[in-house]
């Protein structure tokens, strides 16, 4: 893709948390882009920095323990660029960004949606804050939101209060809360977790055709590797705070070059398969105090003895493939960060 296709650039991100065992480097460099209409998979195990990420990007790190040490954010809007990581957490500039550009949706809906407001009127605040509209036209609009993603009959639901939803219709709600304002970015952080398979797939489907209406481009942040393959364009693989892979979704599931990629795709159970699983041994290591070389190292089949001594440089492998590891160190070419 060209460089004018380009919605966010994240370059070198860095956001460390300091709690009383030491400086926690949630994110550690990680560089990725996303480009307009795409979906970007975001996979990795639990505490690799997936959420962090997208927390930083809508300049919402929890605080005063967390803060964005470094890197940029570039957000591409109609008429400019902006570096989220230098704009100010309230102002402004920031709450346009979250009000008209961009929009989250969060794995527990029952968490992040008002129990003491009806789904109607939080869909519609969002409306009536990035549209010039009265109620009367915002109600209308927030009924035809929860038609589309599916929740009837939706002059009756748009009254309802969280509890009275089932799961399924509470994680739909949520989806119209964050397309209320028609983002161009939509960062879905692991939204089918807490669902059954049946609702599971009906929300990605219904994700897929709500990115084809509106043109938005969508961050997909799960460790469910199935998932990933279903709805992503593209995939980065992160580990402890740093991204080890990124490929296109095909690349990364028929040809995966991260050892972890490896473990990862060898330890999903299919129907049918022959092969034995082979769990990754050992398991995440925490974020604090992490040595100067290659995190994975002491999980690695491949462990090689520089992988202990030096972190690897990030080995353009061809065709968007990159890979965070000293296999590649022989014709290689590779890009700091």
């Amino acid at each position: 893709m060209k460089n004018n296709d380009i919605l966010l650039e994240v370059d070198n991100l860095r956001t460390y948390f300091d709690t009383r065992r030491g400086l926690a480097k949630a994110v550690d460099g990680v560089s990725f882009d996303l480009y307009k209409g795409e979906t970007l998979g975001i996979v990795g195990e639990s505490g690799c920095g997936k959420s962090i990420t997208s927390l930083s990007i809508l300049n919402l790190v929890p605080q005063p323990k967390g803060k964005i040490h470094g890197g940029e954010i570039k957000l591409h809007r109609e008429d400019e660029v902006v570096d989220i990581a230098k704009l100010k957490r309230t102002g402004k500039k920031m709450k346009d960004i979250r009000r008209k550009d961009s929009a989250m949706i969060f794995q527990d809906p029952m968490s992040s949606l008002s129990p003491v407001y009806t789904v109607g009127s939080q869909i519609m605040e969002g409306i009536m804050l990035s549209h010039d509209v009265d109620k009367v036209e915002a109600r209308e609009m927030a009924i035809e939101m929860l038609r589309k993603v599916g929740i009837s009959p939706a002059e009756q639901r748009i009254n309802d209060y969280p509890y009275q939803l089932s799961g399924g219709m509470n994680q739909r709600a949520m989806i119209a809360v964050a397309l209320a304002s028609n983002p161009n970015l939509l960062i879905a952080d692991e939204p089918t977790t807490a669902l059954d398979v049946t609702v599971e797939a009906q929300i990605l489907e219904l994700m897929a055709e709500l990115q084809q209406e509106y043109q938005m481009s969508i961050m997909f942040i799960s460790h469910d590797l199935d998932v990933i393959g279903e709805i992503s364009d593209r995939v980065v693989v992160m580990y402890t705070g740093k991204v080890v892979e990124v490929a296109e979704v095909e690349e990364l599931f028929y040809n995966p070059s991260h050892p972890y990629t490896q473990g990862l795709l060898q330890s999903i159970p299919k129907i049918g398969r022959k092969k034995e699983l082979k769990p990754i041994s050992g398991s995440v290591p925490q974020i604090y105090n992490l040595p100067d070389a290659c995190h994975f190292a002491p999980r690695c089949p491949h462990r090689m003895d520089i992988c202990t001594k030096k972190e690897p440089p990030t080995f353009d492998l061809g065709g968007g493939h990159q890979a965070k590891c000293w296999l590649y160190e022989e014709g290689g070419e590779n890009n700091e960060g």
